[in-house]
């Protein structure tokens, strides 16, 4: 009787729909950031087995497994930046914000355990059992972004916008239902495939973070895993993928809305049946009137 009740007890909590948001972002940014952290350990630890093209396509192809995980519950958003515009546009409302976010950071938390765990060895081995941020035997990399020597702060941060603003831009057309949407059934693939065109296309001077939930987090695990405060203090550049990509999504969307949705043509509603009003006509009514 007591296992039953707190079988109740624990399917009506499931059943709520923040606990249901809440664990579908949860569970949709951990596979995103266990694809894509496992395809940047490849790249750092494994000479040959890893490439840059290769974590394109583990976060891209992360998304895509992300959003067929959760897309129906939460819309699957894995990012705290469209989570920030979706709310600012109207879209959703500020209640599910922190909701959204917790999960998220946790989500992406728990995958910088899980890729920490899996590639323990592998990093003590390439590293000579050194933690470090910087230098040639850098491992800190593997979970977080850091400014490559030739950028500068300021520029990184408009690099960050403007990268987070064309993701927002091309999600916002992905999923317009009035334009030219993706088909349906594919939307995680074309997601998926444009994360990859960025990474492709617009990572190198920044390392394409454009999610908060995607660098924080697994900064944070650094921070306590044994690479120390150097993890926030490289650069200063920490702060920047939390604060840029909000700034760059919300652009974006209202890019978006302000120079293509206002600008489709939208079909004229007709209510009722029309040719109950050809030429003004009245129905006649049947000569038995039902009892």
């Amino acid at each position: 009787m007591v296992s039953s009740s707190r079988t109740v007890r624990a399917q009506s909590i499931l059943q709520k729909e923040m606990v249901q948001v809440f664990l579908a972002e949860l569970l949709s940014t951990y596979v995103m950031m266990v694809f894509g952290l496992g395809s940047v350990a490849h790249m750092v630890l494994g000479g040959n087995l890893g490439s840059y093209l290769g974590v394109n396509l583990g976060f891209g192809f992360g998304v895509t497994m992300g959003v067929h995980v959760a897309g129906k519950i939460s819309g699957a958003h894995m990012n705290a930046a469209v989570t920030f515009t979706s709310c600012a546009l109207g879209r959703m409302s500020w209640k599910k914000f922190p909701v959204y976010i917790l999960g998220q950071f946790l989500g992406s938390f728990l995958a910088a355990v899980t890729i920490y765990c899996l590639f323990y060895t592998a990093i003590i081995s390439f590293s000579g059992g050194h933690l470090t941020v910087t230098g040639p035997t850098a491992t800190a990399n593997i979970f977080a972004t850091y400014l490559p020597d030739h950028m500068t702060l300021w520029r990184g941060f408009l690099d960050e916008v403007i990268v987070t603003g064309m993701l927002q831009l091309c999600l916002s057309a992905i999923t317009d239902e009035e334009n030219n949407p993706a088909l349906k059934g594919t939307q995680a693939l074309v997601i998926g495939i444009l994360v990859v065109i960025i990474g492709s296309s617009l990572g190198m001077n920044s390392g394409y973070a454009i999610n908060p939930s995607r660098d924080l987090p697994p900064r944070f695990f650094t921070f306590i895993a044994g690479w120390g405060a150097q993890v926030f203090r490289a650069k200063n550049w920490w702060w920047v993928p939390v604060v840029a990509p909000p700034l760059g999504a919300f652009l974006g969307g209202i890019i978006y809305l302000v120079f293509v949705s206002s600008t489709i043509p939208r079909k004229p509603q007709i209510l009722g049946n029309p040719k109950e009003y050809e030429d003004h006509k009245i129905p006649k009514l049947p000569k038995t009137m039902p009892p």
